[in-house]
């Protein structure tokens, strides 16, 4: 496959922010009533290229201790070119050093879980299934 330029990766601030205000300051109120730490932050990180097409994004949730990826989807056509290893590293980036101590995320067997282990992600349980597609596969790397 022919080397994918990426111009930039960036964070996506489309959302609305009126729901994540309601969502930040409704978590916050209630972990601080458990007296926890929520560090609530969504994020939401896209590859694009030099016209600016997104080829790849991640999406998620830090809060508590861990920071969480929702989804993570390059374009077809860019799969296998480094971008979904470059949207993780960029997640990493972003939230090390700030108080997180792992980074989760699920997957079914049809998806990416020898992507994620490549990345140095570890099982911590496996939700079994009649379809093996559709194991489920939860996974963890320490920040």
């Amino acid at each position: 496959m022919d080397e994918i330029k990426i111009e930039r990766i960036e964070i996506d601030e489309t959302e609305s922010r009126l729901f994540w205000n309601f969502v930040h300051d409704e978590f916050t109120d209630y972990a601080k009533q458990n007296d926890v730490e929520l560090n609530f932050e969504e994020f939401c990180f896209a590859a694009k290229d030099d016209d600016g097409k997104i080829l790849g994004a991640i999406t998620g949730r830090a809060y508590y201790n861990e920071v969480h990826i929702g989804d993570l989807i390059v374009d077809r056509k860019c799969r296998k070119g480094g971008i979904g290893s470059r949207l993780v590293k960029s997640v990493e980036e972003t939230f090390r050093g700030r108080g997180f101590k792992a980074l989760t995320l699920t997957t079914f067997g049809f998806q990416a879980p020898e992507f994620y282990k490549k990345l140095g992600f570890e099982i911590e349980f496996v939700r079994e299934d009649k379809d093996p597609k559709l194991v489920k596969y939860f996974l963890s790397k320490s920040l």
